[in-house]
């Protein structure tokens, strides 16, 4: 830790203080993945098996790293800031590099105005070095629970604006229905009510001062009445649009509100923090309800950048949940990129969001060539 590095000599404190005091740092890194899920787990896992882990400093808000095969990834710090500065951060980054004007410092004459890099020569300790160790393998374990899976849809952005609903919200109700069915399959009951817990949505609060995010809690009556119909034989093609759009409706209401700081997550957040230590917890932080109610089973957020098009992620916040990123601002298909333990049924959750993702285009599409037919 810091404090032992410090305590060994007057160089490592220097170390530290040029390092905690750069904005970001760069990894330039050997590996050359070649696909978005090879990009992916690199960036997540350090590699494919933490091989790069050495190369990170994870304390940085910033890390932007760049591999051997010019990929590149990039590394956000989530407790000093959220999704939307980091993907405005990135993109403009890859704007600017994108443009034929992007001045790339690479004359001669700019060459000669940076000083040479330098090494950051640190003195250690055995104890140092057996805490490295140990490092490593506790890293090597954890890579080894994780699993990582993604899809893209056959359809994105203009296909559901002509449906007529917000892509946020399709999108939403594509990872309700999935999990709704995952759940189903693995119940006595064949029935998807049996979750453990809640759907995370982040909604920013950025137009207040200091503001960051609030809940948007995505399961409501109206989409779970939309996902019990969706495999119910008896349930008509008219009843189960109406089901989603009033499933839908809701979903826009929430997320109004939570943008407006209207939300009930934040506000138990500083209630439970105003607690002073040795004080009692009050009844309904208790409630077995209240409990299984903030157990975030799946958390998602979505945000978009075009240069993003290998997806991103995070991952899951409890061992029995999921982490499901999206993105839904391409024309021609949303991007999904889930995350879990080994434990959990990944791939099975990512084959279930593509079956619902075209049964809900099949659903509105039928739609569209009825009213085609009757012009």
């Amino acid at each position: 830790d810091y404090a032992s590095l410090t305590s060994v000599d007057i160089q490592n404190v220097k170390n530290l203080k040029d390092i905690l005091t750069a904005a970001f740092v760069v990894c330039l890194d050997t590996a050359k993945p070649s696909t978005p899920l090879e990009s992916s787990r690199h960036a997540f896992h350090g590699g494919q098996r933490g091989e790069m882990l050495g190369n990170r400093w994870w304390d940085k808000p910033a890390q932007i790293i760049v591999c051997d095969n010019a990929e590149g990834s990039y590394i956000g710090e989530h407790s000093v800031m959220d999704g939307t500065p980091s993907v405005t951060l990135v993109d403009r980054m890859l704007t600017a590099i994108k443009s034929p004007n992007f001045d790339h410092g690479n004359t001669e004459e700019g060459a000669r105005s940076l000083p040479p890099p330098s090494e950051l020569k640190w003195k250690t300790t055995a104890a140092i070095h057996d805490a490295i160790e140990a490092a490593k393998k506790s890293a090597r374990e954890n890579i080894e629970k994780q699993d990582l899976g993604m899809i893209s849809t056959s359809y994105g952005r203009d296909a559901i604006k002509k449906f007529g609903f917000s892509p946020d919200a399709w999108a939403q109700m594509i990872i309700q229905l999935a999990y709704h069915r995952l759940v189903a399959s693995t119940s006595s009951d064949g029935r998807g009510h049996k979750r453990n817990g809640g759907t995370y949505e982040a909604a920013s609060t950025r137009g207040f001062l200091k503001g960051r995010t609030e809940t948007i809690r995505v399961v409501t009556e109206e989409s779970m009445a939309w996902c019990d119909a969706m495999d119910d034989k008896g349930a008509s093609v008219d009843e189960k649009r109406m089901l989603f759009k009033a499933a839908t409706k809701k979903h826009g209401e929430d997320a109004v509100k939570a943008v407006k700081a209207m939300g009930i997550d934040r506000h138990f957040f500083g209630m439970q923090h105003v607690l002073k230590p040795g004080e009692e917890l009050p009844e309904l932080f208790k409630d077995p309800l209240f409990v299984r109610s903030k157990t975030w089973i799946l958390s998602t957020s979505a945000i978009f950048s075009p240069h993003l098009t290998r997806g991103y992620g995070w991952g899951q916040v409890v061992p029995n949940g999921f982490g499901v990123a999206y993105m839904t601002g391409f024309p021609n298909e949303l991007k999904f990129t889930v995350t879990s333990q080994t434990s959990q049924p990944n791939a099975r959750f990512v084959e279930e969001l593509g079956k619902a993702s075209e049964d809900m285009k099949a659903l509105f599409e039928s739609q569209n060539e009825a009213l085609k037919s009757h012009m």
